[in-house]
């Protein structure tokens, strides 16, 4: 999984991919010809460690992602003129973005806009991810305009719909509606195939806020999400420079640290939960002597298809799997004690894979 990291210049973006991603990149306003700064992150399940402490594998592997803070654009950002085109092609290559948005106040670090107001700059980066979209629309139109016209009135269609369907996406981005937030059938996303909208992507809104806003988080978190939620886009609140300066200290003394500033969770742990919740992914899991492990597949993913994740010689000669709850495998402390209780079961190709399953893949090829 793969999340994109944007926001105005001094949200604090970069304070919050440091955080997240326990990195140590600079901190400050990038220049314009800066690179993206690209972290991976071991997502912590605890699933996964109480298997390990049952199993005692030869190794331990947590599902990851990879997080990209793109520069803040320039002063040309919030003008109309859309985020610099370097970076469109590797923003649209993102499954989802993460827009952080400053609510901190901090004297030292004055924002572009002079004043504190999320609500202003969530509409500033809506408009941007917007324009973007819909000057690609443009381009895309004029090349179809011009092959119709050297194409004979039966051999149109396929393009005269797809042109019909562009027309219509530009007129909800004029009208102030996400590609994201738009009906697109099944036949009319094969059309757009090769083709990724920003505004079409799932987005999750980080409320950067300083460490004395924390005990309010969770009524600040509802109060944005009902201003600002909708359509695969959510809204996450998090304290970047706090949870930032607390990689420096052990679990333990994170963990006090949070108590004591009133949250019961890492900013970080809040916000993959909301990222996995919006892509619609879930994670099962297998367990062995070697390796116990978590996968990444989407909701509603077929046994066969999570087969496929973990290698595609599983998928093809897919026979069937064994499956169990891993909150089960513990309680009973021994694949053999589970099968025992009848708490390990056969499913078929047709089984869909629920959060938190175990599965033992049989197969032959």
């Amino acid at each position: 999984m793969k999340l994109g990291i944007i926001g105005l210049a001094r949200s604090g973006k970069t304070t919050v991919f440091n955080a997240v991603t326990r990195g140590s990149a600079q901190v400050g306003v990038y220049s314009s010809g800066s690179q993206p700064n690209v972290g991976v992150v071991s997502v912590p399940d605890e699933r996964v460690d109480r298997l390990a402490a049952i199993y005692h594998p030869k190794k331990v592997t947590y599902a990851t992602i990879q997080y990209v803070d793109f520069p803040a654009a320039g002063e040309s950002f919030g003008k109309g003129e859309g985020p610099g085109g370097k970076f469109l092609n590797e923003l649209a290559r993102m499954d989802a973005l993460i827009h952080v948005v400053r609510a901190f106040h901090d004297e030292s670090v004055p924002h572009p806009e002079v004043t504190i107001d999320p609500a202003r700059d969530i509409a500033i980066m809506d408009l941007e991810l917007a324009f973007a979209d819909a000057a690609q629309i443009e381009r895309r139109l004029g090349r179809l305009e011009t092959e119709m016209r050297s194409m004979k009135a039966g051999e149109r269609d396929r393009l005269q719909r797809l042109h019909d369907l562009l027309v219509r996406l530009k007129a909800g981005l004029e009208a102030d509606t996400p590609i994201r937030a738009q009906a697109v059938s099944d036949e009319e996303a094969r059309l757009l195939e090769g083709t990724q909208f920003l505004t079409a992507l799932p987005m999750l809104i980080v409320v950067n806020v300083g460490e004395t806003d924390l005990p309010g988080r969770a009524a600040l978190e509802e109060q944005l999400r009902l201003a600002h939620a909708g359509p695969n886009r959510d809204v996450a609140v998090m304290a970047g420079k706090f949870e930032m300066d607390l990689n420096e200290l052990s679990e333990e003394e994170a963990r006090e640290f949070r108590t004591e500033a009133g949250v019961s969770e890492s900013g970080m742990a809040n916000a993959i939960r909301a990222s996995y919740a919006l892509l619609g992914l879930i994670s099962f899991l297998t367990a062995g002597p070697d390796e116990c492990r978590a996968w990444t597949v989407r909701r509603g993913a077929t046994a066969p298809e999570a087969a496929g994740k973990i290698h595609s010689d599983l998928q093809c000669g897919f026979i069937r799997s064994e499956v169990s709850r891993w909150d089960y495998l513990v309680a009973c402390g021994s694949e053999a004690e589970a099968r025992k209780r009848g708490l390990l079961r056969t499913e078929g190709k047709q089984y869909i894979v629920q959060d938190g399953d175990v599965l033992n893949i049989l197969f032959n090829v």
